[in-house]
């Protein structure tokens, strides 16, 4: 077994680079529970190297956007917990820690409203040209430039979890029409939030707008290559609010040198941040933000508290809410040595 220890003699570290950043109080609420936290000392997301000096004799993990691999978990001789920042957890190994009893959470629902917020954002800035008409006044010039309405535009949503119904709801007040393609949603969520639940090919064959709002899985990344985006009615927009590795890049970068889509926004890339070199950061219809959509004072603010109390309880010994690996409670095995630690 490993050492179970009172939470005031716990040691917890934390690497989510926002963490207390609009509430200190989320600081000193942790600072106060536990012996010792760490926070992250580069500012950004960690890799697995730079975590593994880290993580040992940590018992509890407050994690960002870090790689948390095998060789992590191998020296993470004391965690029982990672408490996620935020709903993605693709950057851990879910299976090794399953296995090393390290239990995981995340805080799903807590940023929905803010990722809706920006897709909404991005939408409007493509179909108006906002970011071209505003680098060209800032050179003294003062283009006509015309733009897209979006009332009765389709727009298809590739999801239909927490963030996607947080987009519809947005964009019925603008009158689109709304398609989903979500194989896990059925008929009486789609009747509930007034949308269109249709397959992969009449979303892509109708849509206006498509917006990915998809977990990172297997069975998901990559999913947008060059097949996908064929399939796309010609000078349609692609909305990027999910995850980096649903995109196959070099692909998306060729539709729009060809003009088959019209433009593109994207708050994430399948490497963060990109290479200056990109072709993407070169073409003149791609919007840029750098991984902010969940970035609101709320937003931040909901998933701090919700990691705060997930980690807390589960260093107590209690049951968390939303437990991303139930099986290390199923079998028992929550606070376990394997014997390769």
């Amino acid at each position: 077994m490993k050492d179970s220890r009172p939470l005031n003699e716990c040691r917890v570290l934390c690497t989510s680079t926002t963490f207390g950043r609009s509430d200190p109080s989320l600081n000193s609420t942790l600072e106060a529970a536990v012996q010792e936290v760490i926070y992250n000392p580069f500012g950004r997301p960690l890799t697995a190297p730079e975590l593994r000096p880290l993580v040992r004799d940590v018992d509890g993990f407050i994690a960002g956007l870090d790689e948390v691999d095998a060789s992590v978990l191998a020296v993470a001789n004391r965690l029982k917990v990672i408490a996620r920042y935020g709903v993605g957890t693709d950057g851990i190994d879910i299976a090794e820690a399953t296995t090393r009893g390290i239990m995981i959470t995340n805080t799903p629902g807590a940023n929905s409203a803010a990722v809706a917020e920006l897709t909404i954002a991005l939408i409007l800035a493509l179909a108006r040209n906002l970011i071209a008409a505003n680098e060209a006044v800032r050179r003294g010039e003062w283009p006509v430039l015309g733009g897209i309405g979006i009332r009765g535009k389709t727009v298809g949503l590739i999801g239909f979890g927490s963030v996607g119904r947080e987009v519809s709801r947005r964009l019925n007040a603008f009158e689109c029409r709304v398609l989903a393609f979500d194989p896990l949603i059925g008929p009486e969520i789609a009747e509930e939030y007034g949308i269109e639940l249709v397959s992969l090919e009449d979303l892509l064959l109708n849509a206006d707008f498509v917006s990915l709002h998809a977990p990172a899985t297997d069975s998901t990344r990559g999913m947008i290559d060059e097949k996908f985006l064929e399939r796309m009615k010609k000078g349609a927009f692609l909305i990027n609010t999910a995850r980096g590795d649903l995109i196959d890049e070099r692909a998306l970068v060729r539709s729009l040198e060809t003009g088959h889509l019209r433009g593109a926004a994207l708050d994430c890339f399948s490497q963060e941040p990109p290479d200056k070199g990109s072709p993407l950061l070169k073409l003149p219809q791609v919007i840029v933000t750098p991984h902010t959509a969940a970035h609101t004072d709320e937003a931040v603010n909901r998933m701090g508290w919700t990691a705060v109390k997930n980690c807390l309880a589960a260093l107590e010994g209690k049951q968390p809410l939303h437990i991303v690996n139930p099986q290390v409670l199923e079998r028992g095995c929550h606070g376990e040595d394997d014997g390769r630690s």
